[in-house]
């Protein structure tokens, strides 16, 4: 036994768990919140007290609870499944009866002081039980038709009820988070080339039920297809708000403009400048280097995530492992693609940089749940 081995085993076990944590996984985060922070300064306008400091505040308080989710037993987490997708379901339908209204829809429901949008509990929720079934089911059992009706079922229920506020950007991340654990659990891919087969048909039934009485999706959400499509049809009104974040986007050239001299923001020209659309004020800023940096931060915590997922012998830690980086995964690149015109607008934010209380820490407490995986993994 080596030294350093002699001196990790007398450690006390909570200081112990502590020097076992993904440490490289937690720089990371807190690099990218800090670009957030910096970003919340700029459109603000150089003011900290607007947007910058409640955020670092809720960061500070997500981190702490990220730290204390990572030193309970991962064994605690599985057993918790259940009743954190039950808890989060039942606060979904909760929005229904009593939530409040914000920027025309029904998303939000208030507990005390507290204002809490439960779509974003249930993204965690659903990978937490699904990754608790599959640890339950047989791996022969994986790819039966009934065994694989249930985890079906466990996502659609909460996209339904996402879908009702309207919500289209969580809906489709609760529907592709919870494809991406059926996934890497080994079910069959013949199921997901049936649904996509079905995907496609239900698009092509979309644009069809248009102007009908079946109609599938609301009036406002054909119109962000619509400027998807041609965004120069409406400049200056359905089209506005991709078409400034483009001219943002396109200002900033390689380098960037500098900190705080993005005219897009700082004229008010961007919409939602400090939530959905605050990669644009980044790109114009600090061009193209500053957006493919944000970007390589991303994808090294989805792959330092993948990494201790492959590494982990225990199957829920894994598959939990695994669900929380494809659920950021598709965080960050459903938001780029929507700012940048690859994708409709959908009202994702940009994880840990876009301003937002109730997204932050429960995502950080989701790395929780990694970390509790990677420290209390089978040694």
């Amino acid at each position: 036994m080596s030294y350093l081995e002699y001196n990790v085993k007398t450690v006390p076990t909570g200081l112990r768990k502590i020097l076992h944590f993904n440490w490289p996984l937690v720089v990371l985060l807190t690099a990218v919140a800090s670009i957030g922070f910096l970003m919340l300064y700029s459109v603000a306008g150089g003011r900290i007290e607007v947007w910058a400091e409640p955020q670092m505040k809720r960061f500070v308080v997500g981190l702490s609870g990220m730290l204390l989710v990572g030193l309970v037993p991962i064994w605690f987490w599985r057993n918790m499944s259940a009743v954190a997708y039950l808890g989060a379901l039942l606060l979904l339908v909760g929005v229904e009866f009593f939530g409040s209204i914000g920027m025309g829809a029904q998303r939000w429901i208030e507990i005390g002081p507290l204002r809490l949008q439960p779509s974003e509990l249930m993204k965690i929720g659903l990978v937490m039980m699904l990754a608790a079934y599959y640890d339950w089911l047989d791996t022969e059992k994986t790819s039966h038709p009934f065994w694989v009706l249930i985890p079906v079922v466990l996502i659609l229920i909460p996209t339904f009820l996402v879908l009702k506020q309207p919500d289209l950007g969580t809906a489709i991340l609760l529907l592709a988070g919870g494809g991406i654990v059926m996934f890497v659990a080994g079910v069959s891919y013949w199921y997901f080339a049936t649904v996509i087969a079905l995907v496609i048909a239900l698009v092509f039934g979309v644009f069809e039920s248009r102007g009908t009485s079946w109609q599938l999706i609301e009036d406002y959400q054909f119109k962000r297809i619509d400027t998807f499509l041609d965004p120069g049809s409406d400049p200056l009104g359905a089209g506005y708000n991709i078409t400034q974040a483009q001219i943002a986007l396109g200002s900033g050239g390689w380098a960037g403009k500098g900190f705080m001299q993005g005219t897009q923001s700082r004229l008010n020209f961007l919409p939602e400048k400090h939530t959905d659309f605050i990669f644009t004020t980044l790109a114009e800023e600090f061009g193209f280097v500053g957006g493919l940096s944000l970007l390589a931060l991303y994808v090294l915590i989805v792959v330092f995530c993948i990494m201790s997922a492959m590494s982990n012998r225990d199957r829920f830690s894994s598959l939990l492992t695994y669900g929380v980086a494809g659920t950021f995964f598709l965080f960050f690149v459903v938001n780029m693609s929507m700012v940048t015109g690859l994708m409709p607008v959908v009202g994702v934010p940009l994880p840990l940089v876009s301003y937002g209380g109730t997204a932050m820490i429960i995502l950080l407490g989701a790395f929780g749940l990694v970390q509790s995986a990677h420290v209390h993994r089978p040694r």
